[in-house]
């Protein structure tokens, strides 16, 4: 079996790769009965020199390859017919601006498996970059609160080579005595939190952080029951809120009085009250003036994102009272990061995260018969149609 890496080209150039050289180089060790080509870029943080200095062929054409990995969606004109191709399609929400890219894969006649959907029995995802957002998003939110009170102003992410570059930065400020929300347990809320113990910030308790005063920074880290509470007053536990939202109501407010810096990295489920609406942001007992929105729903759980951002302009003004974008500067304005590509800001550590589960979860599935099914659930198109799993795509695919 031949893998091949392919060139991204989606435009702005994704720098993210889904195998390292490094990874490239074991998995080859481990797998002598495979090969790996790497067509040649000049945008991947990992140069073609650093695959050829650690064996790996380049090549300017992968058409001879049996498996392509990818990061971002391919351009449709670049899709190779009959073969099996691994990338984020950004299709199973139904997404309008890629239903050709969907319709083209079927015609194709090509295998697509979506990083998005490789998962284990329990529906938990084996790949992702999530915890590269929450490292890079909480960067971001101390830079936009330097920049929106102008304290000081830290290098832009992607000027860093890695982590621990960006905690370097991080331990040089001298901030406020300002407390700090996030929201988040996952891979994403993590992240962010890494972040926060590498610069140092003290980690109070809920009720710490809504009842006391402190002489120095501090955040709190809260998950869903902590932000949310049930309309008719009972305790139940987390499954009861996956399982009824709707019998919920957001409990936000009583953080949004007493927080100066709010760091979104929750998972919103469908039928899940707002964090806050924009009503709530009218308030004036709403404290927060900056919020860096690393789950980035736009018009949805944090009413201040009302757009995404880029990585060349990360930050922008929500005004509460009129609801439209200002200037961040502004007096009366939360400033907004909410970027929705975080990850491409730190290509090295990414890449190299991403690479080491894709190497431990799916690459052993083509070799083991896919014992753990990791592939099936994974493939979306098979024959010019689409699975089983994902026949519900159907009337997006027939543009209804």
């Amino acid at each position: 079996m031949t893998i091949g890496i392919i060139k991204e080209r989606k435009n702005p150039p994704d720098r993210r790769v889904v195998l390292s050289p490094i990874e490239c180089r074991k998995i080859l060790k481990k797998y002598p009965q495979l090969k790996v080509k790497v067509e040649s870029s000049d945008d991947r943080f990992f140069t073609d020199q650093d695959y050829i200095n650690h064996g790996i062929e380049i090549v300017k054409n992968v058409s001879d390859c049996d498996v392509l990995l990818g990061v971002k969606e391919v351009p449709i004109d670049h899709l190779i017919p009959n073969k099996k191709y691994f990338f984020f399609s950004h299709t199973i929400k139904k997404q309008k601006y890629n239903r050709k890219l969907l319709q083209a894969i079927l015609t194709k006649n090509i295998e697509l498996y979506d990083h998005e959907v490789i998962t284990n029995e329990k529906g938990q995802r084996l790949v992702a970059f999530g915890r590269y957002a929450g490292i890079v998003g909480a960067y971001n939110g101390f830079r936009a609160y330097g920049l929106k009170n102008d304290l000081y102003k830290l290098p832009k992410a992607e000027e860093l080579h890695d982590q621990l570059m960006l905690i370097h930065e991080l331990q040089k400020l001298k901030l406020p005595n300002i407390k700090v929300v996030l929201t988040g347990k996952g891979r994403v809320g993590n992240g962010a939190k890494e972040m926060l113990k590498g610069m140092r910030m003290k980690e109070v308790t809920v009720n710490q952080f809504l009842t006391k005063e402190f002489s120095e920074p501090v955040y709190v880290q809260i998950d869903v029951l902590d932000y949310n509470k049930r309309k008719d007053g009972q305790q139940k536990n987390q499954q009861d809120f996956f399982n009824n939202p709707s019998e919920y109501e957001s409990n936000f407010m009583r953080f949004a009085k007493v927080a100066d810096v709010y760091i979104a990295g929750h998972f919103y489920g469908a039928g899940a009250p707002y964090i806050f609406t924009r009503q709530d942001a009218k308030s004036t007992e709403f404290h927060i003036k900056v919020i860096a929105d690393i789950s980035c729903d736009v018009d949805g759980p944090v009413a201040s994102t009302i757009r995404s951002s880029t990585i060349a302009n990360p930050i922008y003004g929500y005004h509460p009272l009129t609801e439209k974008e200002v200037d961040y500067r502004d007096e009366q304005a939360i400033a907004v990061m909410a970027v929705d590509n975080l990850p491409c800001e730190l290509p090295k550590d990414a890449s190299e995260g991403f690479g080491e589960s894709f190497a431990k979860n799916v690459i052993p599935a083509f070799f083991n018969n896919d014992q753990q099914g990791v592939l099936e659930r994974a493939r979306m198109t098979k024959s010019g149609r689409l699975t089983n799993r994902f026949k519900y795509l159907q009337d997006y695919v027939d543009g209804n």
